[in-house]
């Protein structure tokens, strides 16, 4: 009898230790970056930002396991599999590029495992079916900026519009984008052209855009390569106004473009601008503490958009983490499912770019409040209207 009473007193024991073990269970994020390559202005940034995260999340140990895909959609893939199936993360932050977090849909999907990406392209989250359930985005989508450029242009006198654009789903994405509003406000198309992020030269393209004289002439691209057309279009003698995405804004973008990008007109998040933000400003408050603390530790004027993006993913991981923990332990399939269906659920949460609501419609949740106009003036980023 006594050795049975032992018996149970040592399961019990032992069902205590377990329990003990699995309530402080880390959750393991694995983080795909292009931190090399021609997306790594990008990822760079954003690693930077990530580096500032605190120890835990939810009260759990966290564990962040970066990887490095050198702006290569296929590397991106090799990683996240490895991620998932080696190293058993409980969520996948990134990858930065559009390609690629495309082509990581396959492993998140069959794994189970929520993905929150960093790319500007809506694609990976709309419609919200099949594998994109599975993927969430921290960055405002190119619809918004395109509306919210597009108005702009339109309370500007824009008529009619040359474009050029990243021969990739950036610059696909953006020509849809960017038509659809265009022709809400009867602003004309008039010349489409398209170049590679490892082009160069784009004098031919250039020209043919000048050749069809429009109002404005927008770059669709994100990063350093972006500076080649603006440079093309000012030693070639255009006069008009130079809009450009919300993927430009980078320090090294100003450094490299110098006095040819002096004022780009361009659709931004808070971070960006946040200095110069409206007081009433929603965003202002967590933007402003963010990019004092960024540039307190990387140099003045370092801050990026992308920076913002990955600096929000903690606040969304921070919210989702809480109440899937309350359902199920890290480490599960149940925890993953649990954190997919949690982070739906964020509920007017502020963070550094934005204000976020998701729904199982909406896997991005920010609305116009995210998006504001910004010029380059004396070199630096500064808020024009919202």
């Amino acid at each position: 009898m006594t050795s049975h009473k032992n018996r149970l007193r040592g399961l019990a024991a032992l069902g205590a230790l377990l329990l003990a073990t699995a309530a402080h269970a880390d959750i393991k994020v694995g983080i795909d970056l292009s931190s090399t390559g021609p997306a790594a202005v990008i990822g760079i940034t954003s690693k930077n930002a990530m580096l500032m995260w605190p120890a835990t999340i939810a009260g759990q140990k966290a564990d962040y396991i970066f990887l490095d895909d050198a702006s290569d959609p296929g590397a991106a893939v090799r990683n996240i599999r490895k991620l998932i199936n080696e190293d058993h993360v409980d969520v996948i932050v990134g990858p930065n590029i559009t390609p690629a977090a495309m082509a990581a849909l396959d492993p998140v999907a069959e794994s189970q495992t929520p993905m929150i990406t960093l790319i500007g392209s809506a694609s990976v989250v709309e419609p919200q079916e099949g594998k994109k359930v599975w993927a969430y985005k921290m960055a405002q989508t190119d619809s918004a900026m395109a509306d919210v450029m597009t108005r702009y242009m339109s309370n500007h006198n824009v008529k009619t519009v040359g474009f050029i654009g990243f021969a990739d789903g950036y610059g696909e994405s953006w020509l849809n984008e960017f038509s659809k509003f265009a022709a809400l406000r009867h602003i004309q198309l008039v010349a489409t052209e398209r170049y590679n992020r490892t082009d160069a030269s784009v004098t031919g393209q250039i020209l043919k855009l000048m050749a069809a004289k429009p109002d404005a002439i927008l770059i669709a691209g994100a990063g350093t390569p972006t500076v080649l057309p603006q440079r093309t279009l000012i030693e070639r003698g255009y006069k008009g106004p130079i809009y450009q995405t919300h993927g430009i804004a980078t320090p090294e973008f100003i450094k490299l473009g110098g006095k040819d990008v002096e004022g780009t007109l361009f659709p931004t998040q808070p971070v960006v601008v946040a200095r110069t933000l409206p007081a009433d400003h929603p965003a202002k408050k967590a933007a402003l503490a963010f990019a004092n603390d960024y540039e307190a530790k990387y140099g003045a004027g370092s801050v990026t958009q992308f920076a913002g993006d990955a600096a929000g993913v903690y606040p969304r991981l921070q919210d989702a983490v809480t109440r899937a923990l309350k359902t199920a332990q890290p480490g599960t399939q149940a925890f993953r499912v649990a954190l997919r269906n949690e982070l739906e659920h964020a509920h007017e949460l502020v963070v550094p770019n934005g204000v976020v609501s998701t729904s199982a419609k909406d896997h991005v949740g920010l609305d116009q409040r995210a998006s504001v106009m910004g010029i380059i003036k004396n070199g630096k980023f500064v808020y024009l209207s919202q």
